[in-house]
């Protein structure tokens, strides 16, 4: 079933009737509905364009908060074959949140990280709405230090609202974990490519996508905090959400032009969630050109050239 936002309630009406006229047709009342039909879709189109042409900052949150967006598992599955998991950070537990493991990119061996938000009720409380613990950054530091010594490249999937911020969190060095994992991605002597394919909240993204070459989806998020948190801090009022997004510059055309992504990854027509397979793909494409370029160099240019890469940031603007 698909699933609309708020602003899209446009194309859900054209949607609607289209299903009604197909249904009819279905039905073999004998009426002539392709013609129609196909008036119908081009007006769909042109609408879904439209708004998609000119989204804010707000509704761009919307979109790469959607249900039905694609996530890791899916990436995984579309890209990675012979996708082994490894679990455990071999100090307190197994985090759901994160999932890592062993792969072949387009035949080549890999590490995966990133984070899983699910895609049901049952699902989405197995991996903690993908805000991991302690133990998920410390099993992502026990993951790139393996791969550091096989010498396999890195790949981060991004996703997630931020770490999770519950007291048992905190009792076991939230922060420490995840200054730890932000640590590890600098050490690495291999490269490693991030990619934002939903939310990037916070500390929690950073633990893992500090890295050579950080992608972001056409249509996802980056940010030092949500929206809601943001205006809530600003405001004393999360219903400023939609002031916050503007102010914060999170979207991934403001965060290209502000040097903190390298480059952006386009979604079809209307997100990522309508054609899952395109966006896929077109995320594979990008990685895949990235390590491209970090494959011909050396351990100690991979590591100065991360350096030098955030030390950037923020310089001569």
């Amino acid at each position: 079933m698909k699933s609309y936002l708020d602003f899209e309630k446009p194309v859900a009406e054209l949607q609607a009737k289209i299903a009604e006229l197909r249904t009819l047709g279905e039905n073999g009342d004998g009426v002539a509905i392709d013609e129609d039909v196909r008036r119908l879709e081009a007006k769909s189109d042109a609408a879904l364009k439209e708004l998609y042409a000119a989204l804010t900052p707000w509704q761009k949150t919307l979109v790469a908060r959607h249900p039905n967006r694609p996530h890791f598992v899916d990436f995984v599955k579309g890209l990675i074959e012979d996708f082994t998991p490894l679990a455990g950070d071999r100090l307190f537990a197994e985090d759901e949140a994160i999932i890592g493991g062993l792969g072949r990119f387009r035949g080549e061996p890999v590490m995966v990280i990133g984070q899983e938000k699910g895609a049901d009720t049952e699902s989405r409380l197995k991996h903690n709405f993908g805000m991991a613990r302690p133990e998920g950054y410390r099993k992502a530091i026990r993951l790139m230090e393996t791969a550091d010594r096989f010498g396999l490249p890195v790949i981060a999937l991004v996703d997630t609202a931020g770490a999770f911020p519950g007291i048992d969190a905190e009792q076991r060095g939230q922060a420490e974990a995840i200054a730890r994992s932000t640590e590890a991605c600098l050490n690495l002597t291999v490269p490693n490519v991030a990619v934002v394919i939903g939310e990037g909240g916070s500390g929690g993204a950073i633990a893992i996508a500090t890295a050579n070459a950080v992608l972001m989806l056409e249509h996802a998020i980056y940010s030092v905090i949500s929206p809601e948190g943001a205006a809530s801090i600003l405001w004393r009022d999360a219903a400023k959400a939609q002031d916050a997004a503007t102010a914060m510059k999170i979207t991934s055309s403001d965060l290209l032009r502000l040097g903190v992504v390298d480059d952006v990854v386009p979604e079809p027509l209307g997100g990522a969630h309508r054609a899952p397979d395109v966006a896929i793909a077109a995320t594979g494409d990008a990685i895949s050109a990235a390590l491209a370029r970090l494959m011909a160099l050396s351990p100690e240019e991979v590591r100065a050239e991360r350096r030098a890469k955030f030390l950037a940031i923020g310089r001569g603007l």
